[in-house]
């Protein structure tokens, strides 16, 4: 205690003079104690005074500014010490040493804002706004040479790459080159660890995705999956897998995308569909999910499906109907719902017996699986009237619809299944699914769907309710009354926010129920006359028509 007491006196005495005489010793006096007992030094370094009197010895000149900056990162270990070493004006002389030639203050200075700042994206963004990332990434240009020096960067640009506000400043560098620069000459799993960890953050965002397949990161991540797709090592698993994973993360850029897939023809896209017979599930689920990225548009979709990525596809799911890997299962349904959007490949891949494939999965238990599940064949029938009415027509299928709609725990599923059930209606036309349909109980989930906060389903649903009305008002009436049909009309045509499609399918449906005594009784009662008789003066010219026509219906039926 005597010792630091003793070196305190000193350093305080070369502060104010900026003499170096006896700083060197008193520094070692205090880095000795730290080692010591880091916590119970630094405690009582801070109760002496120390952190005031460093702000001056931090000089860019001085022999023993390594030291002083190494003092500061020890201290800066304990979280109790950050915030006085912010109070006492440590980051602005910090941050200026790192345009340091000296590679000792370099590594110690980084250490010391890293401990200072770790865990506090106040400070972090702090050290943004003062322009850290092009210095270090200078640093890392110059200093590739230095492992110390190299570290300290990485581990900085992890941390910050964190925060939101970086990216702009990483995509006006060149880090993507530095990095994969970097990366070409490691041969340790735990360096391609670190710069893995600093490339995933990165990557997120899509100018900087671009300058990383430019600078040739794809070349090595391929490397990468070659190197370990084989190996039985944890290491190479957990290297297999961040690879495949960047390389997809890579493919979520629009602009990077369609770099890489070339029309089709690109060497990439080429060694991605590989992946997909493989044996190896990871590679599995990255083909499948780079195959979901690549279908981002028509073009791809189309060359996709003729040139027999279905096929793939189909074998990778029919491999795990039995094995059940989830995370596949969802990866390759989501590519095949992607690739079933234009129009032209949709009757190709019914061809191609996907819809049969598909419902293999229908027993699932899992809400991810089940929500691909259910819009991929939603995808596939939109247009296609003879695959609406074979499958609205299978009573399985609806059966588990109509289970699934009850589904409140996940409402992602619980929506697609009534947009499903609502689809198979709408584009077969079919009395044979309306009557599957209403046996199977699924008439009140469309009544429901009629009142999503989500325009869309609801239109969706009042068309589809609107078929039944039309095609077997008989069967479906006591499901209407039941489902309180006709109140939920009221409400949508009172309602000033609801839509013009959504009044008008709702007048139309008004319409077709008056052919059901219980329905027109119904409606006589809740007055809909005089909501009707409003909308006459509707701006929108089609609802305003179909207003005066549905109050000459009621008016002639009352």
């Amino acid at each position: 205690m005597e010792n630091l007491r003793e070196a305190l006196e000193k350093l305080k005495l070369a502060s104010s003079d900026s003499t170096t005489d006896g700083t060197e010793s008193s520094l070692d006096c205090l880095l000795s104690a730290l080692a010591h007992n880091n916590t119970e030094a630094s405690r009582k370094m801070q109760e002496m005074g120390i952190l005031p009197l460093l702000p001056t010895l931090l000089n860019p000149q001085s022999s023993c500014t390594p030291k002083v900056a190494n003092i500061i990162a020890e201290m800066a270990k304990n979280e109790f010490m950050r915030s006085p070493c912010v109070e006492a004006g440590l980051i602005a002389p910090l941050v200026q040493l790192l345009n340091s030639t000296d590679q000792e203050v370099l590594l110690q200075t980084g250490r010391a804002l890293g401990n200072i700042c770790y865990d506090s994206h106040t400070l972090q963004a702090q050290l943004i706004n003062m322009g850290v990332i092009p210095t270090l990434v200078k640093l890392l240009g110059i200093h590739s040479h230095n492992t110390a020096l190299t570290e300290m960067c990485l581990i900085a640009f992890g941390n910050l790459a964190e925060l939101e506000s970086s990216k702009e400043q990483f995509a006006s560098t060149n880090i993507a080159e530095e990095l994969v620069r970097l990366f070409q000459k490691q041969t340790e799993h735990e360096k391609k660890e670190m710069i893995f960890e600093v490339l995933a953050p990165l990557a997120e965002n899509d100018v900087i995705k671009l300058q990383l397949v430019d600078a040739g990161l794809v070349e090595c991540l391929l490397e990468v999956v070659g190197q370990t797709v084989d190996g039985e090592r944890e290491e190479d698993i957990a290297q297999l897998k961040t690879a495949s994973d960047l390389m997809v993360l890579l493919l979520l850029g629009d602009e990077s995308m369609q770099k890489l897939f070339e029309g089709g023809k690109g060497s990439v896209f080429q060694r991605v569909l590989s992946w997909i017979p493989s044996h190896n599930h990871q590679l599995q689920l990255a083909g499948a999910l780079a195959i979901a990225n690549f279908a981002r548009n028509d073009g791809n979709c189309i060359h996709m499906v003729d040139t027999g990525i279905v096929q793939k596809l189909l074998e990778l799911l029919d491999r795990h109907v039995e094995e059940g890997n989830v995370t596949v299962q969802h990866a390759a349904l989501s590519a095949l719902r992607n690739l079933a959007i234009p129009v032209v490949n949709k009757s190709k891949m019914l061809s191609a017996g996907v819809a049969d494939v598909v419902l293999k999965f229908l027993q699932s238990e899992m809400p991810p699986v089940q929500f691909k599940l259910l819009g991929t064949l939603r995808m596939l029938i939109d247009t296609q009237a003879e695959a609406a009415e074979q499958l609205g027509t299978n009573g399985k299928l609806v059966e588990r619809l109509v289970e699934w709609c009850e589904a409140k725990d996940h409402a992602g599923v619980m929506g697609e299944s009534n947009r499903l059930l609502s689809a198979l209606i709408r584009h077969s036309k079919s009395k044979e699914v309306v009557r599957t349909v209403i046996q199977k109980g699924g008439v009140k989930h469309l009544v429901t769907m009629a009142t999503s906060e989500h325009m869309i389903m609801q239109n969706e649903a009042l068309v589809a309710l609107g078929l039944i009305a039309a095609l077997d008002l008989v069967a479906a009436e006591k499901d209407f009354v039941g489902a309180s049909l006709v109140s939920v009309l009221h409400k949508l045509l009172s309602d000033e926010r609801s839509a013009p499609e959504i009044k008008y399918n709702s007048m139309i449906l008004i319409c077709a129920v008056m052919g059901s005594e219980p329905l027109h009784k119904e409606v006589q009662s809740l007055a809909f006359i005089d909501v009707v008789s409003k909308l006459r003066a509707h701006e929108n010219k089609t609802v305003s028509h179909q207003a005066s026509l549905t109050e000459q219906r009621l008016t002639a039926q009352s």
